[in-house]
């Protein structure tokens, strides 16, 4: 078919790229469709409801003489802008900046941006130069000119031309640019299409969960925390191995995919828990994620207590906790000022709050 009744995200890039045209400042678009079958092209402006502003013309058999053929309605005193509709998301201010553009310097206008690439001349595989990329500028579409001036330069044109500003400059006329957008791209490669289709898709909805948990101080056992052993530091009392930190984040992780809590989970009442430590928890509960189809995206841990002081150890817990997650953890340490259970030193508290999103689908191959 046709590469602009192609469909981006279920509407042809045709239908798109007449959105962005005539929600600019256009009067009227001109289509030139494939001489051999204007059916679809022509069912496709029956449909949209600002028709009255669309034409339809038979192409010919190259860009060049579809231009020519488009062309032939519009009056010589007009601003023409020619566009590519293999552009479908280009912004609507792009027509007004090249038409604006067109009017002031009454010529030829061209929007552009500069190369990110070394670009070199080849010769087959021989590599023969490398090219100034400071005098070099990538082009694109819509293009702007006088349309009398346009018309008269293609009715001179020899072939061979791969877009307007070319044929209005082998005239002698003169061509100007102005910035181009990322966003006006041309689709001519699958991967082209599945970056547009990308562009196109809905934001991926996020979701948040928070975890809570809470020890008191057991002098008899080795403290975890944060995945860690604290040597010299009174443990936590516990079903498992008490780490306040590791079971908050799986108990956020847990929440936010509303795959029920910590408790329910891998609580007391399973033996095959007991002396579990906590950071199994944590991977456990990705998994569970996993297995929803979502994963984390961000952590965050605050932790609640008199001792251990966590700043000494922090990048060490931080590693370890957002290799167990797979994302980005952040930990921080505070005290309650003397007040409640961890103030008095009794206990030890964590508060988790965590961020995640649908799992990205795994990528199809080119």
């Amino acid at each position: 078919m046709p590469k602009a009744l192609v469909a981006v995200a279920g509407r042809s890039m045709l239908d798109r790229a007449l959105d962005s045209v005539l929600a600019s400042r256009v009067d009227r678009a001109v289509v030139a469709g494939p001489a051999t079958d204007l059916g679809p092209v022509l069912a496709l402006v029956a449909a949209r409801v600002d028709r009255d502003r669309v034409s339809v013309v038979a192409g010919g058999a190259t860009r060049q003489e579809s231009v020519a053929l488009a062309l032939a309605g519009v009056p010589d005193d007009e601003v023409v802008l020619v566009h590519d509709a293999a552009r479908p998301l280009t912004p609507s201010d792009l027509f007004d900046l090249v038409a604006a553009a067109v009017v002031s310097t009454g010529g030829g206008v061209v929007p552009a941006l500069p190369v990110a690439d070394t670009v070199k001349q080849v010769d087959g595989p021989a590599v023969l130069a490398t090219l100034d990329r400071s005098r070099l500028a990538a082009v694109q579409t819509p293009q702007g000119f006088p349309a009398g001036a346009l018309r008269r330069a293609y009715e001179g044109a020899g072939a061979g031309h791969t877009d307007d500003a070319s044929v209005y400059a082998a005239a002698g006329l003169a061509v100007t640019t102005v910035p181009g957008d990322p966003f006006a791209f041309k689709i001519t490669t699958g991967w082209d299409l599945r970056r547009a289709e990308q562009l196109l898709a809905p934001p991926v909805p996020s979701r948040t969960g928070i975890g809570i948990d809470v020890h008191a101080v057991d002098p008899d056992r080795p403290l975890h925390l944060g995945g860690l052993e604290w040597p010299g530091e009174a443990g936590l009392a516990g079903h498992s191995d008490a780490d306040v930190v590791c079971h908050a984040v799986a108990d956020g992780l847990l929440s936010a995919g509303g795959l029920g809590d910590l408790g329910s989970r891998f609580g007391v009442d399973r033996p095959e828990e007991a002396g579990r430590a906590g950071i199994d928890f944590v991977t456990r509960s990705v998994a569970l994620l996993q297995d929803a189809g979502l994963v984390p995206v961000s952590v965050a841990v605050q932790v609640i207590g008199n001792r251990p002081r966590i700043g000494p150890r922090r990048d060490e817990i931080v590693a370890l906790l957002s290799a167990a997650v797979g994302a980005p953890v952040s930990v921080a340490g505070t005290t309650t000022d003397g007040l409640g259970l961890t103030g008095r030193g009794e206990g030890v508290a964590a508060i988790a709050t965590v961020l995640v999103a649908p799992r990205p689908p795994v990528p199809s191959g080119p």
